[in-house]
């Protein structure tokens, strides 16, 4: 959507505090009554913009969890989705906006958003895994955040600070894969 790709172009821009609702309206050429009435407002269209980005991994995860899909095939599936969602333009956009948020509203979002929902659905996952004995781990807690470190480490906070580039879908695939296999290495039976 045109208002979403203003919003993020002048969030990297201005940041979080010095993007305004009516700059985006200006910048797209639309009426400021027109994104308060389709948002609310500006934390209603970065909370959109938070949802719109996960998604794919989001309904990918609560597919699995409905269906009772293999919980290590569909980390497997699920791993270069979630991975290429967090270390994209869009997340690091936000991640970046949000380091600089001193009032930590952005930050809230993207946590409410992102890991706040996400979190839960793999380790419900985890937990299947445990309780069918195809996964052993003390918790699923506990696995769901060794599989995440696994995938994500700390590429994505160094994605933020500009020290990465952005990776090619092969290098997003390669890493996933590692971290699949590392997973079922350390959790697997």
């Amino acid at each position: 959507m045109e208002i979403e790709k203003v919003a993020y172009k002048l969030l990297d821009e201005r940041g979080y505090r010095g993007t305004s609702m009516l700059g985006i309206a200006k910048a797209a050429k639309a009426s400021n009554e027109t994104l308060y009435r389709w948002y609310g407002d500006k934390n209603g269209l970065f909370k959109t913009m938070i949802e719109s980005n996960a998604r794919e991994t989001k309904v990918a995860l609560a597919a699995a969890v409905r269906d009772d899909a293999d919980p290590l095939a569909t980390l497997e599936h699920v791993a270069p989705i979630l991975l290429s969602m967090l270390l994209g333009e869009k997340a690091i956009s936000l991640n970046r906006a949000a380091a600089s948020d001193e009032s930590g509203e952005l930050g809230t979002m993207i946590a409410a958003g992102g890991r706040d929902c996400m979190f839960p659905l793999i380790e419900k996952l985890i937990a299947r895994g445990l309780a069918t004995g195809v996964l052993a781990a003390p918790s699923a807690r506990l696995a769901t955040e060794w599989f995440l470190g696994l995938l994500i480490g700390d590429l994505q906070t160094r994605r933020v600070i500009g020290t990465l580039p952005l990776p090619s879908d092969e290098d997003i695939r390669s890493r996933a894969t590692a971290a699949a296999s590392a997973f079922r290495k350390l959790c697997g039976t």
